[in-house]
């Protein structure tokens, strides 16, 4: 059903509550009606009226209508809200969170859209009358949906059942051949091994025997070679004692040959001519500081 975009049991659902909200909407019209009836009846009952009087009657009529009115809007948005209380209940027990856009409910092309299909849902010739069609209930909480899901996915579990059984017996088929191939292969095995044992001790003597020989080369080898080490050592420390000798040698002919350098430097013209400026120049510091010493103030 394309008109309102929902399926065929929402919109169902929504011509039911339809229905109910024009049933309360006639008997509220005929609330009215009446009211402008009973005026008629009680009040205007003479030819005349005064302004004051026509005044005072309107404001009475004017006050039931407000009345009657507003109790219906009241009623009216109380009933939508339990409808609401309904739909998030059962939203609930599978715990979804519905949502609702306030806006939307002043949406004049929507409006006009659920306009035409109230006209079109309630003015077919082929729509049954209202007093002839059968309400249905809401369904229970506990039942209804609920059951439906659960019948579903009890069903499911059920050929999941089958197909993990028809698995099962596979798996235990093609576990049975593993077995019998394992016991073949030990069998096999076994045989193997006590043919290797028999050529593993052969082996084992023979390279035992090799070993022993291998041992015994490593072990020439390496006393020749801590002999060539000692040697090498000895020969070392030799080396070293007359690496000192030589130092020694060096350091005393080096020694010598600068107190020798220094002996002829002071034979030298230059050495004497600078040796003699420097004693004149003690003499005549000497003497200018006897000299400063007469002018110093005594104490």
């Amino acid at each position: 059903m394309a008109e309102l975009g929902l399926n065929e049991h929402h919109q169902n659902e929504v011509v039911n509550y339809m229905r109910f909200a024009r049933s309360r909407r006639g008997l509220r019209l005929k609330t009215v009606d009446s009211c402008f009836q009973d005026l008629k009846e009680s009040r205007l009952v003479e030819e005349t009226f005064t302004a004051d009087e026509v005044s005072e009657v309107l404001r009475g009529l004017r006050a039931v209508v407000h009345s009657e009115v507003e109790s219906e809007l009241i009623d009216t948005a109380h009933t939508n809200v339990l409808l609401l209380r309904q739909l998030f209940a059962q939203a609930e027990k599978w715990y979804l969170k519905l949502q609702t856009d306030i806006s939307e409910l002043e949406n004049r092309e929507l409006l006009e859209q659920v306009a035409e299909f109230e006209k079109a849902e309630f003015t077919s010739s082929n729509k049954k009358p209202v007093m002839d069609v059968v309400k249905p209930k809401l369904a229970p909480l506990n039942e209804g949906g609920t059951t439906e899901l659960l019948n579903k996915e009890i069903l499911r579990l059920q050929e999941e059942n089958e197909k993990l059984k028809s698995r099962l017996k596979t798996l235990e088929i093609q576990a049975t051949a593993a077995l019998e191939e394992k016991a073949k292969l030990e069998s096999t095995l076994h045989g193997l091994q006590l043919e290797q044992g028999n050529q593993q001790d052969f082996i084992k003597a023979q390279d035992l025997s090799d070993l022993e020989s291998t041992v015994a080369a490593l072990k020439t080898e390496f006393q020749k070679t801590l002999s060539d080490k000692t040697e090498n050592q000895k020969s070392l420390e030799e080396s070293l004692a007359t690496a000192k000798h030589d130092l020694l040698r060096v350091q005393e002919q080096l020694s010598m040959a600068e107190k020798e350098l220094e002996k002829k430097f002071q034979q030298t013209a230059a050495y004497r001519n600078m040796k003699d400026i420097l004693t004149k120049k003690n003499d005549q510091i000497k003497e200018l500081r006897k000299r400063l010493a007469k002018y110093e103030p005594e104490d």
